[in-house]
């Protein structure tokens, strides 16, 4: 086995024990980070988009994120790129992952709108 390789597979496979929806929301967060990272385009609020991603991805690794600030975290990140339609199904994705999240929560918390919904 190469070197470093342990580590990979630890990573791909996921700690014993560990909530599905974090790997959910960190692979989510991967996509859409290489899906922005590779968009051609000058994006005024780029930085500000790769900022929460890396704050979402901080705190779904630390482990159960707390849902208000995974779904500011959306905001922002929707507000930066939501009308990029190329980002779209990676920004849906987030958005699906965020949301397992507060499947228990409070109902009545502020919504992020789907791609098609205006985000």
């Amino acid at each position: 086995m190469a070197e470093g390789a342990g580590v990979v597979e630890e990573q791909r496979v996921g700690r014993v024990g560990e909530d599905p929806r974090v790997s959910e929301l960190c692979d989510a967060v991967s996509r859409l980070r290489r899906a922005l990272a590779g968009h051609p385009a000058l994006l005024p609020d780029r930085d500000a988009a790769e900022d929460e991603l890396a704050a979402l991805d901080a705190m779904a690794r630390e482990g159960r994120p707390e849902v208000p600030r995974l779904r500011r975290s959306l905001l922002l990140v929707a507000g930066a790129v939501g009308s990029v339609s190329a980002l779209a199904p990676a920004l849906g994705e987030v958005r699906a992952a965020v949301d397992r999240f507060g499947e228990t929560a409070d109902e009545s918390a502020p919504r992020v709108p789907g791609p098609r919904e205006g985000a």
